[in-house]
């Protein structure tokens, strides 16, 4: 089971990265105002998905992806608060998956997390 759900993590986020590049347009839409270089943050956070995503396929560098993609999670929450004030803002009646990514973010990292223990031999 844990092989699977590593493999699971390492798509997630590896597609997740491409993604950055084939619909910047939606991560750039919910960047906080506050943020400066929209573009360049979009392409960033999709590079560092997809590094992270490899570091976790070899055991000598797993614990390493998994923390970093702990920190990551953490540092594009206030893109998933952005994304839920937008859709409250536009009345957009999607709100809840918005509501819920939020919740599942803590979900995401305790799941990354599970990959920061030393790999066994």
């Amino acid at each position: 089971m844990k092989t699977v759900s590593l493999y699971l993590m390492i798509a997630l986020y590896f597609f997740a990265g491409i993604n950055h590049f084939v619909n910047p347009g939606m991560y750039i839409s919910i960047m906080p105002h506050w943020l400066p270089w929209h573009e360049e943050l979009v392409l960033v956070s999709g590079i560092l998905e997809i590094l992270f995503a490899l570091l976790l396929v070899f055991p000598s560098t797993r614990q390493t992806g998994g923390w970093c993609i702990i920190l990551l999670l953490v540092f594009v929450f206030p893109a998933n608060v952005q994304m839920m004030l937008n859709y409250i803002n536009e009345n957009n009646t999607n709100l809840w998956i918005a509501v819920i990514r939020l919740p599942l973010q803590i979900l995401l990292i305790f799941w990354a997390y599970s990959f920061t223990r030393p790999v066994k031999k």
